[in-house]
């Protein structure tokens, strides 16, 4: 790092020696690691799939395949697609919430269906995203956020606790599930708390290979699914099938406007923190455009919705390197990474109580992210109303479905899944409210 310059670190266009910046790019990719495998298995786990499984393995690989094709889309470029700026995608946990009651009800065609309309809906939002970006302040996108992860909490408990799979059986809820859960929530702690450098960017990644360790010699791991795995193959054009579903179109569309002002707040914050300055229009509206184009390319090939990393966020700021270039580094790695088969069959053969840790973890840091951003919010009596009303109807709906049981199936399936709800109602509130209440 000596040998760059201040003027260097700035630059997105500067190019560090390749002893430096494949070193970087790789840091990039171990702080989003967990992050963007972990949709998978949910998904995985949703559709039915079990742990270790030839379709558990493959998503895993695709999730990795197109977070380092939609990265490239960012540092690269490809016309006026991609900011040119270290942006960092993965797979969106926003999405989770609508996903799982789509592929529950309406089936894994019928998501990928809205996956890639869903894309090219993103994709066309990157023409406007500038004049659309005051229907969400910090109170409408501090209300969305805190959903998505309060709505997610439970997956990680269940998770935790055995899986669902195992609800009603001795062994959910079982001292082995918990023991393992509570060590990969124990090492988070420690290394967040008393490491520096890889080890904290990383310490959900490295926590959860604690836990794949520890989980061993318990017999909890099955490994044997590991050496049939291939050591190279290709994605392969829709290979869960496409569908047109209104449900699952609508539903990745309105998630699609909120995950494309969390890419201009990603975008946003830096340039701020690496350059100094603000966004430009160009860059805003190109970052838009590559997380579209990005999301339908993978959904062609059976991947999930991709977003920009807030967590690489942070990582630049902590480096001070702004290099577009590093961020390539890391993008090829993820690539090379997804193609080989026996890579997902090792991250598919972690038990699920593991994996429960890892995600209460996250998913609770998506709810620290939610009151952050609702910290800057001015707490008078309209907005707590807004909040109040959102959250309430959002999370409420999705904890009963069954109030809903006279709704037709299309609607039921938005109106539970808890975000999109909360979602609409702090966007249409927050837009017809006057800022002053009476009386």
């Amino acid at each position: 790092m000596s040998a760059m310059t201040e003027k260097d670190v700035r630059n997105p266009d500067y190019l560090p020696p390749l002893h430096q910046s494949i070193p970087l790019g790789i840091q990039h990719v171990l702080a989003m690691f967990a992050s963007n495998v972990t949709p998978a298995i949910i998904i995985s786990l949703a559709a039915g799939f079990t742990f270790g499984s030839a379709e558990m393995v493959y998503m895993i690989q695709i999730v990795m395949v197109f977070a380092g094709i939609s990265t490239l889309f960012q540092t690269v470029g490809l016309g006026p697609v991609g900011a040119r700026l270290p942006v960092v995608q993965g797979t969106s946990f926003a999405f989770i919430p609508i996903m799982i009651p789509i592929v529950k009800t309406a089936g894994m065609a019928a998501l990928f269906g809205g996956v890639v309309i869903g894309g090219i809906f993103h994709f066309l939002l990157g023409t406007v995203i500038g004049r659309l970006r005051n229907l969400l302040p910090p109170l409408v996108t501090g209300i969305v956020v805190l959903t998505i992860g309060l709505s997610l909490i439970p997956v990680g408990i269940k998770y935790a606790a055995g899986g669902v799979p195992l609800m009603g059986k001795p062994e959910f809820g079982g001292l082995e599930h918990w023991s393992l859960a509570l060590v990969v929530i124990f090492v988070t702690l420690a290394l967040k708390f008393f490491t520096r450098g890889l080890f904290s960017t990383a310490a959900v990644l490295v926590a959860l290979v604690v836990g794949y360790l520890v989980a061993i010699p318990m017999g909890m791991v099955n490994l044997s699914k590991v050496s049939g795995a291939a050591w190279f193959a290709m994605p392969s054009p829709l290979h869960f099938g496409f569908e047109f579903n209104v449900a699952a179109v609508v539903g990745m569309c309105l998630m699609s406007f909120v995950s494309a002002i969390e890419t201009v707040g990603d975008i946003s914050g830096i340039t701020k923190g690496g350059a100094g300055r603000e966004a430009t229009d160009k860059e805003i509206s190109g970052g838009t455009m590559a997380d579209g184009l990005g999301t339908a390319i993978s959904g062609i090939f059976g991947g999930l919705p991709n977003t920009s990393f807030s967590q690489n966020v942070g990582l630049i700021s902590m480096t001070g390197v702004m290099s577009r270039h590093v961020v390539t580094f890391g993008a090829l790695f993820l690539v090379l990474a997804g193609l080989i088969p026996k890579v997902g069959a090792v991250i598919a053969a972690m038990p699920i109580a593991v994996l429960g840790g890892g995600v209460i973890v996250m998913f609770g840091m998506v709810v620290s992210a939610g009151v952050t951003m609702l910290s800057e919010v001015a707490w008078n009596r309209r907005n707590m109303l807004i909040l109040a009303i959102s959250l309430s109807i959002g999370l409420g709906l999705q904890a009963v479905p069954e109030a809903l049981q006279h709704v037709p199936g299309t609607l039921k399936i938005l109106l539970t899944s808890g975000i999109l709800p909360a979602a609409v109602l702090s966007i249409a509130l927050n837009a017809v409210l006057p800022e002053e209440l009476k009386g």
